[in-house]
């Protein structure tokens, strides 16, 4: 029974951490403005972050190593100092875009500036981090961020044209004219926000704060098979509800108040306050996981001591990294930036660094000195492969995709 409520909280975990700030974001805009005609690439990022975190996580367990302990020894320091730099670089912008998205999250709850949350929203992670469990820290965010489900059951309350929705997902054609290339920059920014470096970091490191072993490897493959496909549902539940209520009126999403707008039509005051505490459950979360993972690939990389499962004191570099990030991020939110189009741009970069950590754990994944039986198989190692053309096609595409669609205007 322990071990079967384990793997049902597990399950849970990962439907509430799949959606973060920059999913509510590129979903809302992209329901607004091209229906469920880019549900495609939710699919196609379920499969692909699916079969990046079974790889990451059986590597860690069998391994007993986290992804950047293992990047550093088998491709050597420099090698590894690159991929760290730009990953690095990439997930302190994704932090910052979360604590954008708290403090946002928490304006709609308090109609208070979101600029005087940010110093909170940034305390607040700081404060988890330092001194919560990582099991608690993991299990409260997420199950909280299950609130989400609200958008699933406000689509069927919206009453919707079933058969159009399914046209629009199934037809998958991009529109013509100067619509064109904003269609493939969001599809890009989608792919990013569903199969983000961070989570890798955090899933690997995961494993070793667990004390994961090769007895957990069918709990993890079950947990990552279950749990992402049900957490890219909510994900096209987010586009669907804007192609609904906005994409008809021809309101784009320019804000986060207008993502969760359906909610409220659908379902009042007491929709639009589950929804609210989704969001704010569901990007504190994310926010904790990018923020631990800064501490963690910089800790990993240098050979420091890291983990919550160490005190405090016994991981001092490893802390010191981690309030660094969060300061900084608190303090380009603080310039005025507009959060929105730091997220936007945050997703678009995950793809073009997702690469970076993609190939390595791939080839860790086959080498037999690591992973002796548990290496991959013919059929999976068929999978990763055509994978990776994918991401190595949005890697190539996102930034001219940027310049040509004024970043999607």
């Amino acid at each position: 029974m322990k071990k079967l409520l384990g793997v049902a909280l597990g399950i849970l975990s990962a439907i509430g951490g799949f959606v973060d700030i920059g999913d509510f974001v590129v979903n809302g805009v992209v329901g607004s403005r091209f229906g469920l005609s880019l549900a495609w690439v939710v699919v196609l990022g379920v499969v692909g972050i699916c079969l990046f975190a079974q790889m990451s996580g059986r590597v860690a367990a069998v391994s007993g190593m986290a992804a950047f302990q293992i990047i550093r020894e088998r491709l050597g320091p420099r090698a590894a100092l690159a991929n760290l730099a730009a990953s690095f670089v990439i997930n302190l912008l994704t932090l910052t875009a979360e604590v954008g998205g708290i403090a946002l999250a928490l304006q709609l709850a308090s109609s208070v500036n979101y600029l005087l949350w940010v110093p909170v929203a940034a305390f607040a992670v700081w404060l988890v981090v330092w001194r919560v469990k990582f099991k608690i820290m993991e299990n409260v965010t997420s199950l909280l961020g299950l609130c989400l489900i609200v958008f699933a059951v406000a689509l069927f309350m919206l009453h919707p044209q079933w058969p159009d929705l399914g046209r629009q997902a199934l037809l998958q054609m991009p529109p013509s004219g100067d619509e064109t290339a904003s269609y493939w920059y969001y599809a890009v920014g989608l792919f990013g926000s569903s199969v983000s470096p961070y989570e890798v970091f955090f899933f690997s490191s995961g494993a070793v704060e667990e004390h994961w072993g090769t007895k957990d490897l069918s709990e993890s493959r079950l947990n990552v098979l279950v749990g992402f496909p049900l957490g890219g549902v909510l994900s096209i539940s987010i586009a669907a509800c804007t192609a609904v209520v906005l994409l008809p009126a021809g309101i784009h999403v320019e804000a986060l108040s207008q993502v969760v707008l359906p909610l409220a039509e659908a379902g009042g005051k007491i929709a639009l306050a589950i929804g609210i505490v989704g969001v704010v459950a569901a990007v504190f979360g994310a926010s904790l996981e990018t923020m631990l993972s800064s501490g963690y690939m910089i800790a990993q990389f240098f050979g420091w001591s890291w983990g919550k499962f160490r005190a405090p004191a016994r991981a001092a570099q490893f802390h010191v990294v981690m309030i660094l990030a969060i300061l900084l991020a608190g303090a380009i939110l603080l310039t005025g930036v507009d959060p929105i189009q730091l997220t936007e741009v945050s997703v678009v970069f995950s793809a073009v660094a997702l690469p970076l950590t993609y190939v390595p754990i791939l080839i860790i994944a086959n080498d037999p000195e690591y992973l002796g039986e548990h290496v991959n198989g013919k059929l999976l190692n068929a999978v990763a492969i055509l994978f990776l053309v994918i991401i190595f096609a949005a890697a190539i595409a996102a930034i001219p995709l940027m310049i040509l669609s004024g970043a999607g205007s």
